[in-house]
């Protein structure tokens, strides 16, 4: 877990995820996952990057079956993310960073100078 991510589980997904004023990206992903631990710094990077306009939650999909199901997460990595307590957008699949951001910026308030 990177400094700036955040766990989130199935009993707290509503309130850390769903209830949040500000848009959450979620990454669903799982220990024994090669292209999850090869995206984590990058997941990691982004959350720093966008601090302020954008939470980052990890969610461990082995220990938050629940959560994983209601959404159909059927392969990982699966970043989604969540604004207004709605799934707006799901990135399947390992990034660079580049482009990660690219498809997150088309969600997201521009930063402001």
């Amino acid at each position: 877990m990177g400094s700036h991510t955040f766990e989130v589980t199935d009993s707290s997904f509503q309130a850390d995820v769903l209830s949040s004023e500000t848009p959450v990206l979620v990454d669903f992903w799982a220990d024994w996952c090669q292209p999850c631990k090869m995206i984590a710094p990058i997941v990691d990077e982004v959350a720093t990057r966008y601090e302020g306009r954008l939470r980052v939650a990890k969610l461990d999909i082995d220990s938050n079956p629940t959560i994983t199901e209601s959404y159909n997460i059927q392969g990982i990595p699966t970043l989604v993310l969540f604004k207004g307590g709605e799934a707006v957008h799901y990135i399947v699949g390992y990034r660079t960073r580049d482009k990660l951001e690219a498809e997150l910026n088309k969600h997201l308030v521009p930063e402001q100078a």
